[in-house]
């Protein structure tokens, strides 16, 4: 895939960090002494673990370079770490490992959540948020657009690209190695101007590996307009014009 664009995903800062805020207040740990965020991409999520835990060593980590650079503008002084969550392990165990609408680029779950697990110290705990896209109406679209004929042979790596399991699949894989497991859905009600702005959200995150299977700028042009219409479908406009974009989120939080 191309690489992230921070400018195009800060659009929607204050909608995209409020999961990691709601994550984050759930969290039952008092004082961890370390924290590392994984997949912390501009820093948002990172500044609010710092806030939370003011006296905390905390670490940001993503595989992006440019949103790295972006974390570091932001935040000179904090401690940035490029990294691949495939292979990733701990030097020594965090207290806190957590992860807020990043995991689902990760596959083989089933190996991946313990050994996150895995890399957090007793009495710690593996905090997770990830957009629940098997329930949104916004993927059927972009799985429908993708489904014609002028791009269908070619979308089978963008559909695969993203992988999150139900509820009772992390439950299996992580509770038997937790000494407490809390798990929930949210459904964010996201107020939009309209079908074009939800188009520009997913444009910078879940749209991202079917863009890149087009070949030009002309054929994303043409799947967008697509899909354009069918958010327009999906989303009618409300008394006031603009529309509800309903997003489902999976928390859960694995404490050791």
């Amino acid at each position: 895939m191309s690489g992230w664009n921070p400018d195009l995903y800060l659009k929607f800062t204050n909608e995209r960090t409020q999961p990691s805020l709601d994550l984050i207040h759930r969290i039952g740990l008092a004082a961890p002494g370390r924290v590392i965020d994984l997949g912390c991409g501009t820093g948002n999520s990172t500044e609010a673990l710092r806030r939370r835990w003011p006296d905390a060593e905390v670490t940001g980590l993503d595989n992006s370079p440019a949103m790295l650079a972006q974390a570091a503008r932001n935040d000179p002084d904090g401690h940035w770490v490029q990294a691949d969550l495939n292979t990733w392990t701990a030097e020594r165990p965090y207290d806190l490992v957590f992860s807020n609408a990043t995991l689902q680029w990760v596959k083989h779950h089933a190996e991946v959540m313990p050994r996150l697990l895995a890399q957090v110290a007793p009495a710690g705990a593996l905090a997770v948020q990830m957009p629940h896209s098997g329930r949104m109406p916004v993927r059927r679209a972009i799985l429908e657009t993708a489904a014609e004929a002028a791009w269908d042979a070619r979308m089978s790596a963008a559909r695969d690209a993203t992988a999150i399991e139900d509820e009772r699949f992390y439950y299996d894989h992580l509770a038997p190695h937790a000494t407490r497991f809390e798990m929930w859905v949210t459904e964010y009600q996201h107020v939009m101007d309209g079908p074009a702005a939800i188009l520009e959200w997913i444009r910078a995150t879940s749209l991202r590996p079917f863009l890149d299977a087009l070949r030009d700028a002309e054929e994303r042009k043409t799947f967008e307009s697509s899909l354009l219409a069918r958010l327009a479908r999906d989303f009618p406009p409300r008394v006031d014009g603009r529309v509800l974009f309903p997003f489902p989120r999976l928390f859960f939080v694995a404490y050791r």
